[in-house]
């Protein structure tokens, strides 16, 4: 596990961030990450993908932002983008639900695969507020400074952009709603997609088909959601 003190990110995300790579909480997680390595502790995603979400997504090409929570602790699920994982791994109940719920909204057939990165390159920032996680043990870097981060590019894409829309899933994401500017930006919310909630208001809340009209009204180019369509 390594973090180099100018990690490889997307360079319009390294310009708009670069004061955050030089903060105090920034070394933190660099130290946490590299003694749990030295221990050997397994930890996800792979170091090459800790910021996988920022370099598909570039910051001048944001339209959409999901916000989830923490990686996958599994192996091999978690990739860098949330709610998504890499072709080939089984779909988490959430990812099911999701796609559930596009198919009830947009009539799209459920994918074959859970990878998420061709709406990534449409973008779809597929932001989890925690971007590492140690394997088998949920929110274990919940601590670690992740938000402090994954706080300041929320706050840069509210002040710097104009007319993005947030979808707020849940209550953890809907409590990062004070980070967003609602005159300048599209805010959708609702239940979270797990099991637990998904009936309370996530099935029938439409986000996908409410996405795309908002950015046909604003004259930008529709997401295609399904993502078979990318292999």
């Amino acid at each position: 596990m390594s973090i180099s003190p100018s990690p490889k990110i997307e360079s319009s995300w390294l310009k708009v961030l670069h004061e955050e790579f030089e903060k105090p909480y920034f070394t933190d997680i660099k130290q946490v990450l590299l003694q749990e390595n030295e221990q050997g502790k397994t930890i996800y995603p792979p170091a090459s993908l800790i910021f996988n979400a920022l370099n598909l997504t570039p910051f001048n090409k944001v339209k959409v932002v999901i916000l989830g929570q923490d990686p996958y602790h599994g192996m091999s699920q978690a990739h860098g983008l949330c709610f998504s994982v890499p072709e080939g791994i089984a779909k988490p109940p959430s990812l099911v639900n999701i796609f559930k719920e596009l198919k009830d909204d947009l009539g799209i057939q459920p994918p074959h695969h859970g990878n998420l990165e061709h709406w990534a390159t449409q973008g779809i920032l597929l932001l989890n507020a925690f971007l590492t996680v140690r394997a088998n043990e949920a929110a274990s870097h919940s601590k670690i400074g992740w938000e402090h981060f994954t706080n300041a590019v929320i706050k840069k894409l509210s002040e710097e952009k104009d007319g993005l829309i947030f979808i707020l899933w849940g209550k953890f994401a809907q409590n990062k709603e004070n980070l967003i500017d609602p005159f300048k930006h599209h805010i959708l919310k609702a239940a979270h997609p797990s099991p637990l909630s998904v009936y309370n208001g996530f099935y029938g809340c439409k986000h996908f088909s409410r996405i795309n009209q908002i950015l046909e009204n604003k004259g930008q180019e529709i997401i295609d959601w399904n993502t078979d369509t990318a292999l």
